[in-house]
This record gives C-alpha cells, structure tokens and sequence, in this order.
C-alpha cells in the first residue's frame, strides 16, 4: 500500500519553483493566489472567489497529485448575514481554475470558509455514495459525484477572494493484476469495498476545523467499473503487474482507521461466469487528502485440463490431443461434443482388468476408504461462488471438505459407520450418500476445496461449473473397468462406483 499526499506534492512544486515564482507567477492555467480582480459592472452583486492553485481541483492526476474542477462542480459561502449561499456558476468542463461567482454580503471580514461539498451535497453536507460509477480506467471525473469534499479560507477584500481546497476525503486507488492467463481473457466489472466502520453516508464539513464530521452507519461502498465502447463490458485485467492506466480504480471513503475487505468482480463473457476474488487489507490509517495505492494480485486457481482420465490409465482421456496441443480435439467448454473414431488410443489406454488397486494415474488418490469419511464426516459445503480457471475461462462452484486431520475416528483401513467394513480391499459396490450444506465453512481453514470440473462421458463435456466427478485409487478386485468415485453436485455427495470408461479428474486430496 503506498500513500501519496497532495500537501507533500504541493510543497515539492515550491522547492522547484522557488516561493516568490510561487506567489507572484501567472500561467496559462493557474491564477495565483495574489492576483487582483475587480467586479465588472454586470456582477456588481456577486463577489468573486478565485481558484487557480494545483491543489485546489476536483478530479485527481494520479502521476502528479494535482486536482482539476470539473463541470457542474460548485461552492458554498455563508456571507456576513450568516446565510448560505451557492455559487451562480460552475465550470462547463475541465479546468485548471476557475472564478466561482457568488451571492450576497462579504465585506465584514478579509476572511470566508469556503465549502466544496461534492456534486450530491450542499452547504456543508456531504454524502459519500455508497455506489459509485467510474466509466474508463485511470479516470477521476466521477469522485466529485462519489463524496469527494474540501474546505478552504479564502481572503481577500474589494469583491475578491482567493482559494486553495484543503480535501476532506480519503481516495483509494486500485489496481489489480494477474498472472493467470485465463483471468487476463476477464474483465473487472465492480469492486465492493467493505469496512469494520463506517466508510459512507451523510456528513458534516465543520465550520471551524474543515474537517468531515459525524457518524454514519455505511460500511460498503461499491463502485462499478462499467463505460461505453471498449469499456462497455468492464476494465480489463491483461497485466502482470499493478498498472494503474489500464484498470486503475478510485473510490472515495471517510477517513480514518479501516480495516477492509475488498472483492473484485471480475467476468468471463464467454463462459458467462462472473465472480469475486476476495482480498483483506488489516487495519490502517487512511488520511484525508491523500489517496493510497491498492494492488491486488488476482491469483486464481487455475486446474489442469490434462488430468481428466479414465480410471487408472497410463495416460490422460486426450492424450496427444489435448485443449492446448498442436492438434487438439478435447472440449473446453461447458456442453462441447466429440466423436470417438476407430483410433481410441488418445481417449482411453486402458490398463488390464483383474486388478482391485491401481497402478497409474489413480495411484495416489484416495481409497474409497478415505473417500466415503469425507463424504459422511466430512461436514461438505457446496460453495456456489468459489471461483476457479480451466482451459483459458473463468468458472465457479465446489464442494468444502474436512480435512482428515478434524474428522474424529478418521481411518483410512475402513469406512465409517454405517459400513465400518473395509471397501477398498472388498468392493461389494457400496454407495453412500450425503446432503452438503450450503456456502462457505465459517472455519474454513479446516477445510479444503474440491472444484466441479465436470466429466467427459458419452461424448459430450458435462457437468462444468455444477458438478464433480473425481476417481479414487480403488477398483474392483474382478474387473479393472469398475471403479469407486466420488459425484457432487449443490444438493448431493455420493461415493459409487460404475464402468471407467468415462473421463473424470484425477487430484489428490488433503
């Protein structure tokens, strides 16, 4: 997390510079604090408050620090009568600075408040938008609208008076990345930020200090990630590295200490999947006026399309011709088809029947032993949201186990009750059966996550996102074709056994 201050920026410009060029000079795009202006004859009512200094804007250059006004961006001044007023104008774009016009009295003093309190406030009332919208990456023309607030003292005399916005608002600025290629064909569509306090809601500017005042009881802020043309769909995520020009994203808070857990939406418009990666941030001290930089390394589990196998083969069900070879013919898409020629070698290489353990590729899996405790004692949760990748696409769903280590009376030489007999050695076909509950484990670390990577059967790819099929290292001790494995789906574990001439994934458990 790297911080960046707007006063520490200001102040490097001075160093540059030198202060007299500071108070004295005038360009093309800043009026200096000490310029003189007088009321025309058509603004004999309004008094001019002016300004022009770098960091009195209202949209945020990330390289630089420096702000700029934006259309529809207006101030308020209570005057000597002690009664609010609105600027009569605002800027129609862009710009560095700019001379807001304002009603009523100010000649009692040399010195006013002046408030900013965002497009959605007023006075000295501002909300923080528990829902904002930023159209294109690395853009800031939207904090305005999200909450972002300022006070300043302007002085001057004779009907003008000059400015500089002090921020009251706290800006994150995040960045993801990733170094999984099926994410990089994703596109970020929101990011959700959630606090152990309040972070939006309706506020207060202190007249005395500046300062945001009052308590709200917001905690989550969403900011869609959503444009026109090419940002239509979301920002993208082809990068390795955090790069702010590609996918930058800026949410206003409330100041002060958060502890924050951030999800990234991100979207597979091909697979249609849309998920969320989920990030937490420990407590920290995010101060107004500054905006902090939030990486992310979208680091996804991403599984091997080459571990789908018949039971206990020598190699995998596309051997030669998997999704990503010179010649590929396996599926990778929910629902794909395929037609076995004369030539199976690449699908199948069956081993020899007459064996009860295998020998190959099943070799290190889980005994149907092992597997039914999972299945019975396992305390399984299906987790509709857990995202995962696969031959270049973004996916969801899986079924939470136990690891053995919490599962009391755990054996690997029988099964649980109502069995207590051991399976593996004596393949009597038993089928055993169990209703997963719903969502993510509260203690999840106990747990580990067995994704719904679907099986090849029939040809057809089935089952991609909603169901698993995973084979144990137990066959039938009369004929090598049969085989236990374990099935899932959202309402229902089962460990059974049929025919191995289907294509089911091959993991070692926990």
């Amino acid at each position: 997390m790297r911080k960046h201050n707007f006063k520490v920026r200001l102040l490097s410009f001075i160093a540059l510079c030198g202060i007299v060029m500071m108070f004295t000079a005038c360009s093309n795009e800043d009026v200096a604090q000490g310029s003189v202006e007088t009321n025309t004859a058509n603004n004999d009512n309004l008094t001019t408050f002016v300004t022009g200094n770098p960091a009195t804007r209202t949209s945020l250059n990330y390289d630089d620090g420096a702000f700029f006004w934006e259309s529809g961006d207006y101030i308020y001044v209570k005057d000597d009568n002690g009664t609010w007023h609105k600027s009569s104008n605002a800027p129609t774009e862009k710009t560095a600075s700019f001379k807001f016009k304002v009603p009523g009295k100010y000649t009692d003093h040399t010195s006013y408040k002046v408030y900013y309190p965002g497009k959605q406030g007023s006075n000295n009332s501002v909300t923080i938008s528990a829902t904002q919208l930023q159209k294109t990456p690395n853009s800031t023309a939207h904090i305005g609208e999200a909450g972002d607030c300022g006070t300043a003292d302007a002085t001057g005399g004779n009907g003008v008076f000059n400015f500089r916005l002090d921020h009251q608002a706290a800006i994150l600025v995040f960045q993801p990345f990733t170094e999984n290629d099926a994410v990089k064909n994703c596109y970020l569509t929101k990011i959700e930020v959630t606090s152990d306090n309040d972070i939006t809601d309706t506020y207060t500017l202190d007249t005395t200090s500046g300062e945001l005042t009052g308590s709200g009881s917001g905690k989550t802020i969403t900011v869609t990630t959503k444009g026109d043309g090419s940002y239509a769909q979301g920002f993208p995520l082809k990068t390795s590295s955090a790069n702010v020009a590609t996918n930058g994203t800026y949410v206003v808070i409330r100041p002060g200490t958060h502890a924050l857990t951030v999800r990234y939406w991100i979207k597979d418009y091909v697979t249609q999947v849309e998920g969320a990666v989920t990030k937490t941030y420990p407590a920290f001290d995010y101060e107004k006026n500054d905006y902090y930089d939030m990486t992310a390394n979208l680091n996804v589990t991403d599984y091997d399309g080459r571990k789908y196998y018949m039971w206990d083969a020598k190699n995998n069900y596309w051997n030669g011709h998997e999704w990503n070879s010179a010649t590929p013919l396996q599926p990778v898409l929910k629902g794909g088809t395929y037609t076995k020629t004369g030539d199976d070698n690449f699908y199948n290489n069956e081993r020899p029947g007459g064996s009860k353990a295998a020998m190959y590729s099943c070799i290190d899996l889980p005994s149907a032993n092992v597997m039914a405790w999972y299945v019975k004692e396992g305390d399984p949760h299906w987790d509709g949201g857990e995202v995962w990748t696969t031959m270049g696409h973004l996916y969801k769903g899986g079924m939470w186990f136990k690891k053995k280590l919490y599962i009391p009376q755990f054996s690997a030489t029988k099964a649980p009750n109502p069995i207590n007999t051991d399976i593996a050695s004596s393949f009597s076909d038993y089928t055993l059966n169990a209703n997963p509950a719903q969502g993510t484990p509260t203690a999840k670390a106990l747990y580990f996550f067995v994704p719904a990577l679907g099986q090849y059967s029939w040809n057809s790819f089935g089952g991609l996102g909603t169901d698993g099929y995973y084979w144990t290292s137990s066959g039938s001790n009369e004929d090598g074709n049969w085989a236990y494995f374990l099935q899932f789906n959202s309402s229902n574990v089962t460990l059974s056994s049929d025919g191995s001439e289907s294509g089911r994934y091959v993991m070692r458990f926990n």
